[in-house]
């Protein structure tokens, strides 16, 4: 676009822009199909993606940079490109927040729901595959809250929101130590289980005596249980 062509009295090419009418239309159907592609997008990619926001949250606020940046910049794009835009990303949200509460499937399918990872000190590798979370992720989480062995471990969730809940055992048993084992002085803080044995890869205990192959998750790599 020429600079002569630029006149603060041309009503419509500011708020409309040198498109057509009917392109608002077109708009609109670009902003829902990009809406959505982005919404499950980052359902794909992980909660741990979106930190404390929902995936909505997320989703809006990525929307929204993109929205403004071409009426702002470009003089053949008008601002009511970006009114609408604007209004879709917010109806599009409490829509969906609407929906969401009318029903549960879509509920789970926009903000996914809450996944177990620890369940009875045992580290749930299936689970925690699906979530595509580590071992030593989760063992980073429990040693902030103060937790040094699965044993202690009743429950271990990840939210909706990306974000993790920790349910204490009320009697703490024998289990795989979280502490990093390369630090022997941090691993002086603990003290072996009498025969008792956690295994390497999913922290399930089993005594001197019982069968070498983990009847949880298959491996045969064995360690000290710890109090």
């Amino acid at each position: 676009m020429k600079k002569e062509d630029i006149h603060l009295s041309d009503i419509m090419r500011i708020l409309i822009g040198e498109a057509p009418p009917v392109f608002l239309l077109e708009v609109f159907i670009r902003t829902l199909i990009v809406y959505l592609f982005l919404l499950y997008t980052l359902r794909w990619l992980g909660k741990r993606m979106s930190g404390q926001l929902t995936i909505m949250e997320l989703s809006v606020m990525l929307t929204l940079g993109a929205i403004v940046s071409a009426s702002m910049q470009l003089p053949d794009h008008g601002i009511m490109e970006s009114f609408l835009l604007l209004c879709c990303a917010f109806g599009f949200q409490r829509g969906i927040s609407y929906l969401g509460v009318k029903s549960s499937r879509i509920e789970d399918f926009t903000q996914g729901k809450a996944g177990i990872l620890v369940k009875d000190g045992v580290l749930l590798l299936n689970e925690m595959a699906d979530y595509r979370v580590t071992r030593q992720q989760v063992f980073a989480q429990l040693r902030s809250q103060q937790i040094y062995n699965l044993g202690l471990v009743d429950r271990m969730y990840l939210e909706a929101s990306g974000m993790y809940s920790v349910y204490k055992r009320e009697a703490p048993k024998p289990g795989l130590s979280v502490l990093p084992p390369d630090d022997p002085a941090i691993q002086a803080m603990q003290t072996d289980a009498a025969e008792v044995l956690a295994c390497q890869s999913c922290g399930i205990v089993r005594t001197l005596n019982d069968q070498e192959i983990c009847m949880a998750c298959g491996h045969d790599k064995w360690l000290r249980a710890v109090n």
